[in-house]
């Protein structure tokens, strides 16, 4: 006699309901139950650890490979962005490294609604990470056309290419305390250019300097088009705000 799902509602005879997976009967959280959720925990954390290593020894081969062959081993590339994005927004706050990006900002946009949109971006980092991914992928799209990978491929590589540098920078804010501010912006923003010029031209064709040269271009186009965008919309608000 078939049972409905407690889940989805579809009428089920099987063990698990062969539209949501949902299991016929729910076992008990017992000591079982437990060592599975610590197994899996482990199994989680061998592949966020597993996918850095690969990342930061050979990231081009390790996305084609996730991409086109073997995605067991890796954390999947969305949550991987933001668990990491979160991990540095933690360890910039806790170490005030936030600090001096927000003190930068302010120095140049006054009381300006951007400086609510750039407050926004420090602090959901993954999201905002996502959002700024898109506009760099259009421009990956466009200089790369000829190797076929769709935007949700290409999505795919950003995801992990911007996740492993926050990596890099959350092992920067560690040291916010014995580096000067100006050596800091001046990391900050050579990890954020030097680490997906060398990923995204190794992901595409490593032998070739053009292909360095244009992820350097792709990148850079797309992250000036994110804070350009930032502007617009802040200064759209403020015009808004200011007629109210």
């Amino acid at each position: 006699m078939p049972t409905i799902c407690n889940n989805c509602k579809n009428p089920n005879v099987e063990k698990y309901c062969p539209k949501c997976g949902q299991a016929a009967v729910l076992t008990r959280i017992d000591k079982h139950y437990i060592s599975h959720e610590i197994e899996h925990l482990a199994h989680v954390e061998r592949g966020v650890i597993y996918t850095i290593v690969q990342l930061m020894l050979r990231p081009g081969a390790t996305i084609r490979s996730y991409i086109n062959e073997n995605r067991s081993r890796h954390m999947k590339p969305v949550p991987f962005l933001i668990l990491t994005s979160l991990l540095y927004t933690i360890i910039a706050h806790f170490f005030h490294a936030d600090e001096i990006y927000n003190e930068k900002e302010k120095l140049l946009f006054g009381k300006s609604t951007i400086n609510d949109i750039q407050h926004w971006v420090q602090t959901h980092y993954g999201y905002a990470n996502i959002i700024m991914g898109i506009f760099i992928a259009l421009f990956v799209k466009l200089l790369f056309k000829k190797y076929k990978y769709n935007l949700f491929e290409i999505t795919v590589l950003l995801c992990f290419v911007m996740g492993q540098g926050m990596v890099y920078l959350t092992i920067e804010a560690f040291f916010i305390g014995i580096i000067s501010k100006q050596t800091f912006i001046v990391i900050l923003t050579a990890v954020s250019l030097v680490y997906p010029t060398w990923a995204i031209g190794q992901f595409f064709d490593s032998r070739k300097v053009s292909s360095y040269i244009k992820s350097f271009l792709a990148y850079l186009l797309g992250y000036v088009a994110f804070y350009l965008a930032i502007i617009v919309v802040g200064l759209t608000l403020d015009l808004i705000l200011g007629a109210i």
